[in-house]
C-alpha cells in the first residue's frame, strides 16, 4: 500500500510540476509580447518625432508642396495615437504604411530640390530617419519571433492546457500588407 501512495504522490507532484512550468512559461511569453510591442510603439514614435523637423526643413524650399505635408502630417498623428496597451498590429500597420508613404512623396519633393539634398540638416535627419526605419523593421521582427513563441506555446502540449487559468490567447503578428509587400519585390536590382 505504500508503495501504490508513494507512486500516487510522485505523479500528483509531477503533474502539479508540470502545470506550474507550463502556466509560468505562457505568462512570460506574454509578457515578452508585451514588452515586444512597446519596443515597436517605442521605434514608431521615434519616427514620429523625426519628420516634423524633417517636414520642416523641405518646407522651407518647397512651399507649394502642402498637400505632401498634411498627408504626412495627417499619418504621423495617425501613428502618434497608437497605444501601448491596446495591441493592434493591424491598425498600426496601416498607419505605418500610410506613413511610410506619405514619406516617401516628401523624399521624393526633396529630390527636387538640389540645395535641400545638399543641407547637412536635411542630410542628417535623413540619416536619422534611415536609422529609425531600420530599428522599426528590428522591432517588428522581434514582436513577430515573440509572438510565435507565444503562439506556439498556445497551441501545443501540455501548455495548452493551462491557457484558460493564465488568461493568455494568441496574438495577431504585425504583418506588412500586400502593398507594401508588392513595393519590397519590386526594390530595384543592382548588377555590376
Amino acid at each position: 500500500m505504500n508503495s501504490v501512495l508513494i507512486v500516487v504522490i510522485v505523479v500528483v507532484v509531477l503533474l502539479l510540476v508540470v502545470g506550474i512550468n507550463a502556466y509560468n512559461s505562457l505568462k512570460t511569453k506574454n509578457i515578452a509580447v508585451d514588452n515586444a510591442w512597446s519596443d515597436v510603439t517605442v521605434a514608431l514614435k521615434r519616427r514620429a518625432d523625426l519628420i516634423p523637423n524633417l517636414v520642416e526643413t523641405v518646407k522651407g524650399y518647397a512651399k507649394h508642396e502642402s498637400s505632401v505635408f498634411e498627408e504626412v502630417t495627417a499619418a504621423r498623428s495617425a501613428i502618434g495615437q497608437l497605444k501601448i496597451d491596446n495591441v493592434d498590429p493591424k491598425m498600426a500597420a496601416k498607419a505605418e504604411e500610410a506613413l511610410s508613404s506619405s514619406l516617401g512623396k516628401l523624399i521624393a519633393v526633396a529630390e527636387s530640390y538640389p540645395d535641400l539634398k545638399a543641407s547637412q540638416n536635411f542630410m542628417q535627419l535623413q540619416a536619422s530617419l534611415t536609422d529609425t526605419e531600420d530599428k522599426v523593421a528590428a522591432a517588428r521582427r522581434f514582436y513577430n519571433l515573440a509572438v510565435r513563441t507565444l503562439n506556439t506555446a498556445v497551441e501545443t502540449f501540455p501548455s495548452n492546457l493551462f491557457v484558460g487559468m493564465a488568461k493568455v490567447q494568441t496574438r495577431d503578428f504585425y504583418e506588412v500588407s500586400e502593398a507594401e509587400q508588392a513595393k519590397i519585390a519590386d526594390a530595384p536590382k543592382v548588377e555590376f
